[in-house]
């Protein structure tokens, strides 16, 4: 596989290999941290990341198993769990619940053990939208809050999810280190130079580790074949979506003709409003 046949100059991060480049190999964990403390404390409050086993088993023989994209501890011991969501799931909420309780669990110590935690944040980046009642309300931080004071109850679990397709500020638009990171995300890809509001040093390192042209052979082919997986899942998820709402709208033209029907509209008259062919009008 040659470089010629990816014709993006920076590497997809919704891609398994590019997440994972970026954001979980310890070579680069200033990107983590960098993009941890802008989207979860606004300043420099991580000072250093340790990347843990991203792979866990439950306590119990028929428990689940949990792969996470990345998941880490800074140096207080607060847990760390990214996960980027490349399709809406019908339970993805559940999910990420299910996957906060490993690192919970996994504190309990042996013997005498008065449950002290240390803070656990679990990070959602999502390539599609939940909540379309707002599409400017795009980064949704959860916590545990009692409904009668509207206060935090406990401000040790937090889940951030960030609804990528409604971010769509332009390179002038960008003011903080949140505001860049997310479009690193939403755009990094198809990009063919570097925009000059990201011109610091987080930045020189996520373009010389982002450009495909750097890649040795064995990275290439392992890009390559993540990119392939993930056009392939794109394609299907596209093709899902479309055929459901053809199949919408074709249910909703059924339910007009067979109302003009029974009222004595012609079927001449019909076909011309619905777009159904006269057979299928007739049989209605």
């Amino acid at each position: 596989m040659g470089i010629e046949g990816i014709q993006d100059k920076y590497v997809n991060p919704y891609t398994d290999f590019g997440f994972k480049l970026l954001f979980g190999t310890a070579m680069n964990k200033e990107l983590l941290i960098s993009f941890l403390n802008a989207l979860l404390f606004k300043e420099e409050v991580i000072k250093d990341v340790t990347y843990l086993n991203a792979e866990h088993l439950g306590t119990q023989e028929y428990d689940r198993r949990a792969v996470f994209d990345v998941y880490c501890e800074n140096e207080k011991g607060e847990k760390f769990l990214v996960e980027m969501q490349r399709g809406e799931q019908q339970f993805f909420k559940d999910r990420s619940v299910f996957y906060s309780t490993f690192p919970i669990r996994e504190q309990a110590k042996r013997g005498e053990w008065d449950y002290e935690l240390k803070a656990v944040y679990v990070v959602g980046i999502l390539n599609f939208s939940f909540d379309n009642s707002d599409e400017e309300y795009f980064h949704h931080e959860v916590k545990l809050v009692d409904l009668y004071t509207h206060k935090v109850f406990y401000d040790k679990l937090t889940f951030v999810y960030l609804e990528m397709p409604k971010f769509n500020k332009s390179e002038d638009e960008l003011e903080s280190m949140f505001d860049k990171w997310l479009f690193v995300l939403r755009n990094l890809s198809s990009l063919l130079e570097r925009p000059r509001a990201l011109q610091n040093r987080v930045f020189d390192r996520l373009f010389e580790t982002a450009e495909i042209a750097k890649f040795t052979k064995t990275e290439l082919s392992e890009y390559w074949d993540s990119l392939k997986n993930f056009r392939d899942w794109y394609s299907v998820i596209s093709t899902a979506e479309k055929k459901g709402r053809e199949e919408g709208e074709k249910k909703k033209a059924m339910e007009v003709a067979r109302y003009l029907k029974s009222s004595g509209t012609s079927i001449e008259l019909i076909v011309g409003a619905t777009g159904l062919s006269k057979e299928e009008i007739e049989i209605l």
